[in-house]
């Protein structure tokens, strides 16, 4: 029987998996913190039909009657009317990045994976507040986009965009293992032209390859768009055990010794980077079960 090492547990994004997170998130929601700045509606700057007043003014011609301010009517004897503040759906565009730095792990699973899970909790999280939701995938095959919509419709096509590009991903590494990854900055380029103005983003990276523009294109996005990292870890690059590790280069194999223990800190200079350009940024323990990072992080 011939295996396929794509669809190996921890290797390959699976879609019922990803599903059923919606029920983790039913059972205990505050465990999943929101990524949205907002949830739900939230007031538009465009005039419309919310609830939100927006201000008074005179009676005009064509106004709708049911929107007379009685108080301000009787206070000026000139009758006068309410305007309100549009009200949207908050939007939520999650990224996943699948490049060849993601496929990777040494524990239960692929950084790849464990970022298809993190996102998919977010994403049923805003589901469930009311929002949409949208995907787009970053890799070096061509760019998976799944449209913002709302209610359950929108996780399933997420779900779906999500394995399909992962898979892709994969096969794309297997066909050229020794390709380069597309540097981060370029590819948030393509977020900035896709992503709504006030929407969230929540980008699930491994932040490696940023590129030399990653923090101007990084605050550029940041400035139009609520914009969050979920920062996914392999627990081999925070505490490597000790011992002499092989690693392939294009000129063949060689040995690396590894001492127990990094001197580089826990969050890792990119990440605290992060945080000074007032981004918010959460810790991803990959080797752990979608539900249990956040509670290891301390929320």
């Amino acid at each position: 029987m011939t295996v396929d090492v794509l669809e190996a547990p921890g290797v390959s994004v699976d879609a019922d998996a990803l599903l059923a997170l919606r029920y983790l998130v039913d059972a205990a929601p505050d465990a999943i913190p929101s990524m949205t700045a907002m949830p739900g509606g939230f007031v538009h700057k465009r005039r419309g039909r919310g609830l939100e007043i927006a201000d008074l003014r005179v009676f005009e011609e064509g106004d709708d009657i049911r929107h007379v301010d009685r108080n301000a009517t009787a206070r000026t004897g000139v009758p006068h009317v309410r305007t309100f503040q549009d009200e949207r759906d908050r939007a939520t565009l999650l990224i996943a990045d699948f490049r060849a730095p993601m496929l990777w792990g040494t524990r239960r699973a692929f950084r790849s994976v464990a970022a298809a899970e993190q996102l998919a909790l977010v994403g049923w999280r805003a589901i469930a507040e009311g929002g949409r939701v949208g995907l787009m995938v970053l890799s070096e095959t061509e760019p998976v986009f799944v449209p913002i919509r709302g209610r359950e419709r929108a996780m399933i096509a997420v779900v779906g965009g999500l394995v399909k590009a992962h898979r892709a991903a994969l096969q794309q590494q297997i066909a050229n293992p020794r390709s380069g990854p597309q540097p981060l900055d370029g590819c948030v380029r393509m977020v900035e032209q896709i992503a709504p103005r006030g929407a969230s983003v929540v980008l699930a990276s491994s932040l490696d390859e940023l590129g030399l523009e990653w923090e101007t294109v990084i605050t550029g996005l940041a400035h139009r768009v609520s914009f969050s990292v979920l920062h996914l870890r392999d627990a081999f690059e925070q505490n490597p055990d000790e011992g002499a590790y092989p690693f392939e280069s294009e000129t063949g194999r060689v040995g690396l010794g590894l001492v127990k223990g990094s001197d580089q800190p826990p969050a890792g200079e990119v990440a605290s980077r992060f945080l000074e350009l007032g981004i918010p940024i959460d810790q991803i323990d990959s080797a752990l079960a979608p539900g249990e990072e956040r509670a290891s992080n301390g929320g």
